[in-house]
């Protein structure tokens, strides 16, 4: 386990907040490392400097955690994605979580990151029972203990009795445990409100609960401010996370399948994209409300997390790395270019409302009004 001047992840959050790390497997898709459709991560063995170098690009950025690419890495899922199928005994749940430990804990290493082991759902889950699904949490938490990880994470859980069994497994470590859910207002794919989850992620034994994925910032500033009356409501005292998509998303607010139900997913999602002054306001929001673990999923890219923590430098009491390369929008003032010297001020960006460039571009998409468990596989496919 690392051993780093700032303490571990209750100690950091305890202290002030904790700037989690962005989007892997969307961003990796993009450059060419990971195949749409499955989303597994056997980058780490295939590709490891592409893996190495997105957790450095974080790392500069200013995140104090690089998250284990273990994104559907249990045998369960390759199996599902055919990856076992074939003749590669380098492509299994034990090869992956080890290079990916590796790959974490080398980029962490080179400033005072922590290293997060992470779990996401086995897609036997609804099928196979929980003795099964725990089993492949064990061979999860059999590497991260072996490779001393710094905390325990696991995330993306569309059912709240699935997060509850990972973080089982997750407690019978001595490390830290947090638990998020891809859930929105609308609750998990049972029906459990959101405010229900919070509780039985909390009393199974979660340091950390709340939410990523599926849902822009400001859907899931609303999901986990519901999360913290309840639990507030309940005594219960743990600290807050969020990890939204970075692509606005207003159609699917009450859609339990999240953004998968855009017909821009997953190929045409860059015109929704956050601006780092919407990222900035997404940051300081959920400061006040009392999140203290504040990161980003998918389409998060650096420099998004560039912007929060920069927003939070005053809390962190430090700016990240690169900052003599990054003085903020006053940087313009310094432009050759004298009509855009004007735009060197936060308040314009701020009031900015960007255009698409697109004349016969749309507001909102029109999605299918399908919802439940019944129209999204667990393995986080959509069933058309």
């Amino acid at each position: 386990m690392a051993q780093t001047s700032r303490g571990g992840l209750l100690e950091r959050l305890a202290a002030g907040p904790v700037i989690g790390d962005g989007s892997f497997v969307v961003t990796l898709e993009r450059r060419g490392y990971v195949e749409a459709g499955p989303w597994t991560p056997e980058a780490v063995v295939q590709y490891p400097d592409a893996v190495r170098q997105l957790h450095r690009d974080f790392l500069r950025a200013g995140a104090d955690v690089m998250q284990t690419f273990t994104f559907y890495s249990s045998d369960d899922k390759l199996q599902y994605a055919g990856h076992l199928k074939e003749v590669k005994e380098n492509i299994n749940c034990r090869t992956l979580n080890e290079a990916a430990c590796d790959l974490a804990r080398g980029v962490a290493d080179e400033g005072a990151a922590l290293v997060a082991g992470g779990f996401s759902p086995v897609p036997g889950y609804a099928e196979k029972g929980k003795a099964y699904v725990i089993g492949e949490f064990h061979k999860q938490l059999d590497v991260f203990k072996g490779k001393r990880v710094d905390f325990l994470l696991g995330e993306f859980f569309g059912s709240v009795e699935e997060a509850e069994w990972s973080i089982e497994v997750m407690r019978q470590s001595d490390l830290p445990v947090a638990c998020t859910m891809r859930i929105g207002p609308a609750g998990d794919l049972d029906g459990v409100t959101p405010e229900e989850c919070a509780i039985r992620m909390a009393k199974a034994g979660a340091a950390v609960v709340g939410v990523n994925c599926l849902y822009d910032p400001f859907i899931a500033l609303d999901t986990v401010s519901r999360m913290k009356n309840a639990l507030d409501k309940a005594g219960l005292s743990v600290h807050l996370m969020i990890q939204p998509i970075a692509w606005h998303s207003p159609e699917i607010r009450n859609d339990q399948q999240g953004y998968f139900a855009l017909p821009e997913f997953p190929f045409a999602m860059e015109p929704r994209l956050l601006t780092r002054a919407e990222v900035a306001r997404f940051a300081r929001q959920a400061y006040h409300m009392g999140i203290r673990y504040i990161g980003g999923c998918c389409g998060f890219e650096p420099y998004h997390i560039r912007a929060i923590a920069e927003e939070l430098a005053e809390e962190r009491g430090f700016r990240p790395p690169g900052k003599d390369k990054h003085s903020g929008f006053e940087s313009l003032k310094k432009s050759v270019i004298e009509y855009q010297r004007p735009r060197g001020n936060r308040q314009y960006w701020e009031k900015l409302i960007p255009a698409s460039g697109r004349k016969d571009g749309k507001l909102l998409a029109d999605v299918p009004p399908k919802t439940g468990r019944n129209n999204m596989r667990e393995n986080g496919t959509i069933d058309e």
